[in-house]
This record gives structure tokens, sequence and C-alpha cells, in this order.
């Protein structure tokens, strides 16, 4: 019972304080420019460049890798645009997500009841945009609350025997880490959930900073999630979309999997902040494995076609 009220009752409220935010910010973006990212992402995606650019700006905007993918995989199944055209803007999703990251990392957590009193005042306004407004300052008001509330289970966890056994203790807490951001949040349907989650417990120093990054990881993977199962039932090019970022992003995180300790040191030498550590090495991660395969973004699609064929077109 005093497990429940420690740890489950606070990253229950804590969890759903940031998601609630997360929901709101993103309708006031939509509201803001939501209605221009299928545009956006039609009008530029002549080039990988191009698409990387429209999907770094269209995640930011709607504050979801996720939901670009979706909407991404919509346009392609209804053949709006072309398989090819679209592995520039989901390398772009994975650079886009890290902006929010960054922006948490900042741990404005004082601050989260005046802006949530802002942008309930903002939102009470008659003009839209004023509206759109007060729900992102509002939406960013929920998020540091939810984070400030997680932040209670850190010590309980500090002092709980089996977590130090399974993060701490463990020599395959790297592998357990990836996992852990997998699964998590493949559950809860969001890498920025997992990765503030993240950052409240190193805070607190309640793991090391090579599991820490190992759960980041893991959460690159686990945002595929949403991807493979809004691709269900839809044509080879949209399953085409969701597989790319799936594997993309496995690849990437296995391929940075042995370096944990080499990022470690680099992030620690650009922040004392483990929060902002945390964020640095995310965009690190991203940022390296989109550059790195956004000159070879005809053979990556080429590849993908090749792992998920059209069965049509082999008939």
């Amino acid at each position: 019972m005093q497990i429940a009220f420690e740890i489950v009752l606070p990253f229950v409220l804590g969890l759903s304080y940031f998601l609630l935010g997360m929901y709101t910010m993103r309708a006031g973006f939509h509201q803001l420019a939501g209605a221009r990212m299928e545009s956006i992402l039609l009008r530029f995606t002549r080039t990988s460049l191009h698409s990387f650019g429209s999907g770094l700006i269209s995640t930011f905007v709607l504050q979801s890798s996720s939901a670009v993918t979706v909407l991404t995989i919509g346009l392609t199944q209804a053949g709006v645009i072309r398989f090819p055209q679209t592995v520039g803007i989901i390398l772009g999703t994975n650079v886009g997500t890290t902006v929010t990251t960054e922006l948490i990392a900042l741990r404005l957590e004082q601050f989260a009841v005046p802006m949530l009193l802002i942008g309930v005042a903002m939102w009470l306004m008659k003009p839209l945009k004023l509206r759109a407004v007060g729900l992102i300052i509002g939406g960013f008001g929920l998020i540091f609350l939810g984070m400030d509330t997680m932040q209670v289970m850190a010590k309980p966890l500090e002092e709980s025997h089996t977590f130090r056994t399974l993060f701490l203790e463990s020599n395959h807490s790297v592998w357990i880490g990836l996992l852990t951001g997998t699964l998590l949040t493949a559950l809860i349907q969001s890498s920025s959930a997992t990765t503030a989650i993240t950052m409240g417990l190193m805070v607190h120093q309640v793991m090391t900073m090579e599991t820490a990054l190992a759960v980041v990881l893991g959460a690159n993977i686990g945002t595929c999630a949403t991807a493979l199962l809004a691709s269900i039932g839809t044509n080879a090019a949209s399953r085409q979309v969701a597989w790319l970022h799936t594997w993309f992003n496995a690849v990437g995180s296995l391929l940075f999997l042995p370096f944990l300790s080499s990022l470690a040191q680099i992030v620690r030498l650009l922040t004392l902040d483990p929060a902002m550590q945390i964020a640095h090495a995310q965009l690190i991660f991203n940022l390296v494995c989109s550059l790195l395969g956004l000159p070879f973004a005809a053979h990556i699609a080429r590849f993908t076609q090749w792992l998920v064929p059209d069965k049509k077109l082999a008939s």
C-alpha cells in the first residue's frame, strides 16, 4: 500500500498531467498552423533535404513524431505522395521531436502554476490566435507540473531494493534500459514523456547516465509502435513508411549502444545539468543518425521497398 502511494500514485498523476499538457500544447499549435502541415508536407517534398525540413518543422508544430508519421502514412495511402519522398520526412521527425525535449530540459517547474493561469486567462479571450497561444502556454505549464509530480517517486525508487537490483547492480542494465524505454514508450505513446521521466530520475541520480541514455534510445524505438498500428490494413507504400521508421530507429539505437559511455562523456562536457545532458544526448543521437542517412535516402527507400515488397507489383 505504501509503494502505491509513494511510487505509483505520483507516477500516474504526473504522467497524466504531462500527457494532457502535450495534448493541450499540440491542440494550440494545431490551431495556429496545424491545418497547413499537410500542404507543407505536399509542397516541400521535392528533394530529400526539403522533406527533412518539412518533417522537422511539422513534428515541432504537431508536438509528435508519431502524428507526423501517421499523417505521412495517410498521404501515401491516398497516393498523394510516393514512398521515396517520405524518407526525408521520417528522418526530419526524429530531429524535430528533440526540440520539445530540449525545452522540457530547461526545468521551469517553478513557473508551472503561473503558466497554467496565464494559459487559462488567454484561452478565455475571444481572439482565436490568443486562445491558441493560451493552450500552448497552459500545455507547457501542465508538462512542467507533471514532471514536478513524477519527481516525488524518485526517492522511494532509489530506496527500493528491487529497483536498485534491476537498474544499478545489473551488468546488463544497458539492455534492460533499452527494453524499458521501448516498452514504456509503446505503452504511453510518447517518447517525450519517457525522456521526461528519465530526466527526473537522473536529477535525483537514481540511475547511471549510460542506463538513462539506453532508455532514451529505447524510446526512439518504442515511438514507432503508433506508426505500425496505423499501417495495418493499408497499402504497401504506407506499410513501407511505418517499417522505415521502425527499422531505421532500431538500427540507429543498436549501433549507438556500444558508444553510450563516449556519448555520456561528450554531454558531460557540454553541461553539468543531468536533465540537459539527457536532452543533448537525444539531440546528438537523432541528428547524427538523420544526417548520416539523408545522403542515402534513395538507397534507404530501395532497401525498405525490398524489405516490405508490394505484392501487387511482384505478381
